[in-house]
């Protein structure tokens, strides 16, 4: 084998390597990418369970007043 022929070789093998380092590196992007999807998801939950009790309270509180008035 040449030395061209090394030198060829060696080149298409970093160049192999970039692209593998490239699609990891996307990868990953893309997972950490997710992952703040299904935060923003679990966060905009848990605001409405937050909502949601906050207004049963509320109507709680009415039942209970209209209750001891009208006793």
């Amino acid at each position: 084998m040449g030395m061209k022929d090394k030198a060829g070789k060696m080149q298409d093998q970093g160049k192999q390597k970039i692209r593998e380092a490239q699609d990891q590196a996307k990868q990953r992007g893309q997972q950490t990418q997710e992952r703040g999807h299904q935060a923003q998801q679990h966060g905009q939950q848990t605001r409405e369970r937050g909502r949601q009790d906050m207004d049963d309270t509320e109507q709680e509180m009415r039942d209970r007043f209209n209750q001891d008035y009208d006793a």
